[in-house]
């Protein structure tokens, strides 16, 4: 029904045939950046899920939930029941979030380009955050800045 929809709206089917659009290297590249944004977000729930798993990372950052984990008598949901840890986990999707709908004034009056910028600096800040930290507030700070660099990236 999409081409109902189409010529609903005042497009007729004689005028599609004249579109004389192709497939160029432009488009090409912008759709593969496009895609690059919805990959990054999907990667980084693959490996926050696997790393929130894992015995060294949970001793560090989240002695408690590491505690409940390698108790005998409990189910895997309130093993991992911890605020910090949904913390660590929601706050680079929030940051995503309301960094997209940030973005848009900077990419209006500065350009793609200067946004695009200032989304690889922020993803920068966080990774290097992320690889340094040493509390749990180093560690969401850079969840953070994870998350700016991803919603300026997507805008």
């Amino acid at each position: 029904m999409a081409g109902g929809g189409v010529a609903a709206l005042g497009v007729k089917k004689e005028r599609a045939a004249e579109y004389k659009g192709r497939m160029t290297w432009y488009v090409g590249m912008t759709c593969l950046i496009a895609a690059v944004g919805g990959a990054i977000f999907g990667y980084d729930i693959g490996i926050s899920g696997g790393v929130t798993s894992m015995d060294p990372f949970l001793k560090e950052f989240f002695p408690v939930v590491y505690r409940k984990k390698n108790s005998g008598g409990q189910n895997n949901y309130c093993k991992y029941d911890n605020q910090g840890l949904a913390s660590f986990t929601s706050s680079l999707y929030l940051a995503g979030l309301v960094a997209t709908l940030g973005a848009s004034p900077v990419t209006r009056n500065y350009g793609r380009r200067a946004s695009i910028v200032c989304g690889g600096i922020s993803f920068l800040i966080g990774a290097t955050l992320n690889a340094a930290a040493k509390n749990l507030a180093m560690l969401i700070l850079g969840r953070i800045m994870l998350g700016v660099g991803i919603g300026f990236g997507n805008q």
